[in-house]
């Protein structure tokens, strides 16, 4: 680590018979030389923010902090102090009102500023840390100018180290970037499984973490925004609805792996060793969709949950079913926009026909007259039928769940048969007429 310059011999430094102003002038120019050649070279090593605040902080003998614009401290020294002590001076000064006035107006000019005694004691100079156009910190030294070289040294050097902190931050951009892309490309290959062994799945599973030892859900978080035609507004508007999502499974399931992209969400979420109901899966699908809800009103979140898989090569054949369960999910407008594969039961099947309107043909053709009859006079034959259904053609059992005499039951089953025209005793009509009520309650009858 650089270490201060000694002060007690300027004339070293400046020569005999130098006036002792310019003398302390040149030792402070000659100094500060040293300091950027230091920094410099922390730019082109594989160094960190806590390396700038610490030289910076032995340097000037000064509190340093690299702070967020949220005030949040991302690195911290004091000379003679641990990283936690001038954390928490920092921390403790950076209440102040006027500060956030100071980093606004620095972050405009782009350049450094100096706040006099804000009431501690303390002097500040703060610098912008510049990432092309961004500024996501600031570089803060605290009673620079009473300890330093003087109040334009601590400027040029508060100033110069920010720059530096640029050059690393705009590095682990870089990295971060690539990691990402990297990280994006095996989830890519996992997800898909298209052209690749099980063996080299399972390695790419691996290197995201994925444990072979545990039941997976797979999750389809698709973002939809209420307008037909979304512009820009609406785009960045489901961008942030899918960072919430991630934000959402990042916090909440640290094992899960996650992939955003363009409308929509995945998540390939680990179940715990155990079997519980409702899932892992259905209850944090519920928690996130109703926290979207919350946060943005104008999305409509609708998430589809695969079936359980354990093998890696398992994972494209439940992701097909969570994208499935949500395309089937919006086809038939539910109100429970959080659904799992296994639940859809024989929707499964019947939304897999390329054209709805094939469907309601069919169901028109089987209870088209009963459902004109419904519309005409208001009768209850429709939900009365599919109770009966439900409860094996128990006219006992339909009755206690319609709270009506099961002679009213067997009376409307009757009117159903003379208005379709169908014998439910036969095995072929009643399956005609199971499908036809499983097509009206998925697509409606298209009338």
């Amino acid at each position: 680590m650089f270490q201060p310059m000694d002060s007690a011999a300027p004339e070293a430094w400046a020569g005999p018979g130098t006036r002792p102003e310019v003398t302390r002038e040149v030792l402070a120019l000659r100094k500060l030389v040293a300091v950027y050649r230091q920094l410099s070279g922390l730019a082109v090593q594989n160094a960190d923010l806590a390396a700038v605040t610490q030289l910076i902080a032995e340097q000037t003998q000064a509190t340093v902090a690299v702070v967020s614009p949220t005030m949040d401290i991302l690195a911290a020294a004091a000379a003679g102090e641990t990283s936690e002590r001038a954390a928490q001076y920092v921390q403790d000064l950076v209440v102040h009102p006027r500060l956030g006035e100071v980093l606004g107006a620095a972050s405009r000019a782009r350049r450094a500023l100096r706040l006099p005694d804000v009431g501690t004691a303390t002097s500040v100079t703060v610098a912008p840390i510049l990432v092309g156009d961004d500024v996501p910190a600031y570089l803060m030294t605290l009673d620079a100018a009473a300890r330093g070289a003087g109040e334009d040294t601590g400027l040029l050097l508060t100033e110069h180290a920010a720059t530096i902190c640029g050059v690393i931050l705009g590095r682990e951009r870089v990295v971060a970037a690539a990691a990402s892309r990297i990280r994006d490309d095996l989830v890519e290959g996992l997800l898909s499984g298209r052209g690749r062994d099980p063996g080299e799945i399972g390695r790419w599973a691996r290197h995201l973490g994925y444990d072979p030892e545990r039941d997976h859900h797979v999750l389809s978080i698709a973002l939809d925004a209420a307008k037909a035609e979304p512009d820009e507004a609406h785009v960045a508007l489901g961008q942030r609805a899918a960072g919430a999502a991630e934000q959402f499974f990042t916090t909440r399931a640290p094992d899960a792996i996650i992939s955003v992209r363009d409308a929509e969400v995945v998540v390939v979420l680990p179940e715990p060793g155990e079997r519980e109901t409702p899932s892992r899966a259905t209850h944090l699908s519920r928690m996130c969709a109703g926290r979207l809800g919350e946060l943005f009103p104008e999305v409509t979140a609708t998430i589809g949950i695969g079936g359980r898989c354990r093998e890696p090569s398992e994972v494209p054949r439940s992701y097909g079913e969570a994208r499935r369960t949500v395309e089937t999910v919006r086809r038939m407008d539910r109100a429970d926009k959080v659904v799992a594969f296994g639940d859809l039961g024989i929707h499964r099947l019947l939304l897999q026909v390329p054209d709805v309107a094939e469907l309601q043909v069919f169901a028109r053709d089987v209870l088209g007259k009963l459902t004109s009859h419904e519309r005409e006079h208001s009768s209850e034959y429709l939900a009365t039928l599919a109770c009966y259904f439900r409860e094996n053609s128990s006219p006992q059992r339909a009755s206690r769940r319609l709270h009506v005499h099961p002679n009213t039951v067997t009376y409307r089953i009757r009117r159903v048969e003379e208005i379709t025209g169908l014998d439910l005793d036969n095995y072929r009509d009643r399956l005609m007429a199971q499908v036809a009520l499983e097509i009206l309650d998925a697509v409606g009858d298209g009338i």
